[in-house]
């Protein structure tokens, strides 16, 4: 009965949060001004304004004149707190570096420099990610007087593709805990998120014949080509069969040779499965596996064909394509 009534609320909650989010400017640079900043009183502050009116009565009806210095103290004080609370946040400018990109179902982390250029340091200050599908997990930190601190948060991205960064909050209640001053910031920055790899691919695809050239290189359950010969000096340590050279305790090389006469390709229409997303997944692993041994590969994608080769920016931009498929 109890989730019922709550439920209600909760969902109320999130369509004004959606609502609101929506009429935030997107920058990733934030400079928190009276415009953007917000201060409301805690729990503890509205305890501490109740105990205060009780304060007052009893020294109104029975003449205390302690009490009444006492109440005026304690009302001082935490006037003197929302001021300096509400100051710690603004001034502050927020800045997001541009994240990385993630596989599915990774944390994406977020990178935030904040800036203070007044003479005074500034005190607990925590950021989260504002996300409906998460917990609000917060990560604090001070910053120093005319200096910069570092603070990452993550969220985690479930599908591929491209995706904006979720709203970021800041709040802080230095220095009494009474009053809860916070601001919400929606980056315009984007995450590129890769296919999650499949975990037990099956081995890669026969190599095709290049023009002129006979017979499919095969490639072994272990990942390796067929094609070895024997170490020659001189040879890179990325040909280096080092698997065989455990097993055996004798050091073989790829044949380069064979590899020229025979490109690699991992064509979507030959990835096995029916489902696109399970496809996606299994070319993922094919590139990560290609990647490692160091292979000239390719990509065929419905629309899009890249050439094989090899190294990290041929490894990214296959892995990209993936992601936008």
């Amino acid at each position: 009965m109890l989730a019922a009534l709550f439920n209600p609320i909760a969902l109320v909650r999130r369509r004004f949060r959606a609502w609101w989010q929506t009429r935030l400017p997107l920058s990733d640079t934030l400079t928190l001004t009276q415009r953007n900043v917000y201060i409301l009183p805690t729990r503890p502050g509205l305890m501490l304004a109740a105990t205060l009116l009780v304060l007052l009565v009893a020294s109104i009806n029975f003449q205390l004149n302690l009490g009444y210095l006492l109440t005026f103290l304690l009302a001082g004080s935490a006037l003197v707190g929302m001021h300096v609370c509400h100051a710690t946040l603004r001034g502050l400018t927020m800045t997001l570096s541009p994240p990385e990109p993630v596989f599915a179902g990774h944390n994406a982390p977020l990178r935030i420099v904040l800036t203070n250029d007044r003479k005074a340091p500034r005190y607990g200050i925590g950021l989260a990610v504002l996300d409906d599908t998460h917990d609000d997990r917060w990560a604090w930190t001070d910053v120093p007087a005319l200096g910069t601190s570092v603070v990452e948060v993550a969220f985690q991205p479930m599908r591929r593709g491209l995706h904006r960064v979720p709203p970021l909050t800041a709040e802080t209640r230095f220095p009494l805990g009474t009053f809860r001053v916070w601001t919400v910031w929606r980056p315009a920055a984007q995450v590129l998120v890769f296919p999650q790899p499949e975990a037990l691919p099956p081995p890669l695809p026969e190599g095709e014949p290049r023009a002129g050239t006979a017979g499919p290189m095969r490639v072994q359950n272990s990942g390796e080509f067929d094609g070895v010969r024997a170490y020659r000096r001189g040879d890179p340590l990325k040909m280096v069969v080092w698997k065989k050279a455990a097993k055996t305790d004798e050091l073989v090389s790829r044949d380069t040779q064979q590899a020229q006469r025979h490109e690699l390709w991992l064509d979507f229409t030959q990835a096995g499965h029916v489902d696109t997303e399970a496809r996606l997944a299994r070319l993922a692993a094919w590139v990560i596996q290609a990647d490692k041994l160091g292979l000239d590969f390719g990509l065929r994608l419905p629309g899009q064909e890249i050439r094989p080769d090899t190294g990290e920016v041929h490894k990214r931009r296959c892995l990209e394509a993936l992601a936008l498929c």
